[in-house]
């Protein structure tokens, strides 16, 4: 999308159902926000790590399948240390344990976890909402919530689709919900997944308000053999996002639309002015001279990071969203689209610094937007200590990790052309995005076969990179091509809506892009280019084996997909997903 200026004042609408005090607020200037970042001293807080709930039990030293319940709850959140304690809404096991972001669930593969997820959470938001785009509203009030486990294989029930919410105690629930105890079978590739809100046009405020958390899928077996870094000290979550802060600490987000008299709250993306790393601004990490592994999950509404280290390190990559790559993949730079997961390695052994920060250099919006400062410029810092490690680093780098099936077009069972698209107002702002330029509401045209792996051929006609997320299933791109003449496409779209029809095939002849190697792997996300093709492999059932999956994948409510910049998908880059047998 085009760099518009935020609009920052308070327009109060009465047709909001829960309106908060908090929004009734003196204007804030843009100016006020980053003066409230830029006040904040960088690398004093140090990194926290975040509590981990075990996703099963033991029995006669076993690993038995395990029950977690888990809670929302309204409280305080210190973000950085001369910042007054903010509200927000956390995960845990109690108000008093929940954390922004939440505990980590750690599962093992192939034994299920059962969470009860419940909804502590007041009668009106924190955040401003708009109820002019598809939106939960329940007749009472509250706040819905539903919680996905993003790259979960899970049944229907247990997948958190966007109409399963519910409020607290659940007082009243959605069209979708069916049951409050959701099962992960965690029969997928060992690796690393995450948790938040997907409450149907609430996820953006949601995860801004601080419903966020790690999931990880372990094989100890596997981890074993490949001998990475390992241990909580040296195998360290980092989720990432970014949030802007009033004086008082509350968060910030705009009040007005682009488009008020069309969406009085709706913009189409937030950007924050402060990097938060697991609940802290700019936080550092005292390390030793040894190999530390990183699983960096890039949570945050809209924001693209393209990483790198101030001293030079290279990146060595092992995965990428939940799957290993065939072999480690080094690098200088990594760019992650919002929900996209790196696990890394970094050698602090080879530094020739004592200290390296973590830089972000990604324009926002991604690729075409401003220039990052200094303050979304920074990410963290890491502190080595002098001499030697505590004890002996016996991690290693294996030549190879984990092969799984290549993605190829043999087999396919179907070719569905997926475009995306942005509608814009006579002034030229954005007033909603449509997937095939259809609505949510709209009944399914995506019907996969249950078991079958199929090509998607995604067409970009925005300016935004948009991180496509499908639910359930495992998916690459494989190839990235540019369309030629594309207003001319453009303009035969608005009229077909078909790009067959449009002779999609004679446009799709421009420059090629290379797909980075540590992307080619089965990924839970994929970056869709502006004005480009991308050809996506994507697999409906078990990717190592080829299994059906151990469920029934054509139950209701179904799947959805979408674009992960939450903003795009709450206003409506999201459609159904049904699987048929």
């Amino acid at each position: 999308m085009r760099n518009k200026t935020m609009i920052l004042s308070v327009m109060v609408y009465l047709m909001v159902i829960g309106v908060s005090d908090a929004w009734l607020e003196p204007p804030v200037t843009e100016t006020i926000l980053h003066q409230v970042a830029a006040s904040l001293q960088m690398f004093v807080d140090e990194l926290p790590q975040m509590p981990k709930l075990h996703g099963y039990s033991k029995r006669y030293g076993l690993p038995m399948p395990g029950s977690l319940t888990i809670g929302m709850f309204h409280k305080k959140w210190k973000f950085h240390r001369d910042l007054p304690a903010t509200t927000v809404f956390a995960y845990g096991t109690s108000q008093n344990t929940a954390t922004v972001p939440g505990p980590t669930i750690e599962a093992l593969q192939g034994i299920p976890t059962l969470v009860t997820w419940q909804n502590h959470l007041p009668q009106s938001h924190i955040l401003p909402w708009d109820p002019t785009i598809p939106t939960a509203i329940p007749k009472t009030g509250g706040v819905p919530t539903v919680v996905h486990v993003h790259g979960g294989v899970n049944e229907p029930q247990s997948d958190g689709h966007a109409l399963a919410w519910f409020t607290s105690g659940f007082k009243e629930t959605g069209p979708a919900w069916s049951k409050p105890t959701y099962t992960y079978p965690n029969i997928q590739h060992p690796g690393n997944l995450w948790y938040h809100d997907h409450a149907l046009g609430l996820t953006r405020v949601n995860l801004l308000a601080g419903l966020i958390g790690a999931y990880v899928i372990r094989n100890p077996v596997l981890e074993m053999g490949l001998n990475l870094p390992s241990g909580p000290i040296f195998d360290r979550h980092l989720v990432v996002f970014d949030r802007s802060f009033c004086k008082d600490g509350s968060l910030y987000m705009n009040f007005t639309g682009d488009n008020p008299s069309i969406h009085p709250q709706w913009q189409p993306e937030y950007f924050g002015d402060a990097v938060i790393v697991n609940g802290k601004a700019w936080p550092y990490l005292k390390v030793q001279r040894r190999k530390y592994r990183f699983r960096i999950i890039n949570a945050s509404n809209a924001r693209f990071y393209r990483f790198s280290l101030t001293n030079g390190l290279p990146f060595i990559h092992v995965a990428s969203d939940s799957s290993y790559l065939p072999t480690p993949i080094r690098s200088q730079t990594i760019l992650l689209s919002p929900s996209e997961i790196a696990d890394v390695i970094i050698d602090f052994s080879t530094s020739l610094t004592n200290e390296i920060v973590l830089t972000n250099d990604a324009p926002y919006p991604y690729p075409t937007g401003d220039p990052v400062d200094n303050l979304n410029g920074k990410v963290m810092k890491f502190i080595i200590a002098p001499g030697n490690p505590t004890r002996p680093d016996n991690s290693k780098i294996p030549a190879s990790l984990v092969h799984s099936p290549a993605a190829t077009r043999d087999g396919i069972r179907m070719t569905r052309y997926i475009v995306l698209y942005e509608y814009l107002s006579d002034a030229g702002t954005p007033t909603h995005l449509y997937i095939n330029g259809k609505r949510f509401e709209d009944p399914a045209t995506e019907t996969p076969e249950s078991g079958s792996t199929e090509v998607w051929e995604v067409i970009n006609l925005t300016e935004d990179n948009h991180p496509l997320h499908i639910h359930l299933a495992k998916f690459q791109a494989i190839k990235v091509q540019e369309l030629v003449d594309l207003e001319q496409f453009k303009d035969c779209m608005a009229t077909m809506n078909n790009a067959t029809a449009c002779n999609v095939t004679a446009h799709v002849t421009g420059t090629l892009l290379d797909i980075p190697d540590y992307e080619k792997t089965w990924k839970n996300s994929v970056k869709i280019q502006p004005g480009y093709q991308t050809t996506v492999v994507v697999k409906f059932n078990l990717v190592d084996t080829n299994a059906p999956y151990p469920f029934d994948a054509t139950a209701e409510p179904g799947y959805v997909f979408h674009c992960h910049i939450l903003d795009h998908e709450d206003n409506a880059m999201i459609r159904p997903l049904k699987l048929v047998s």
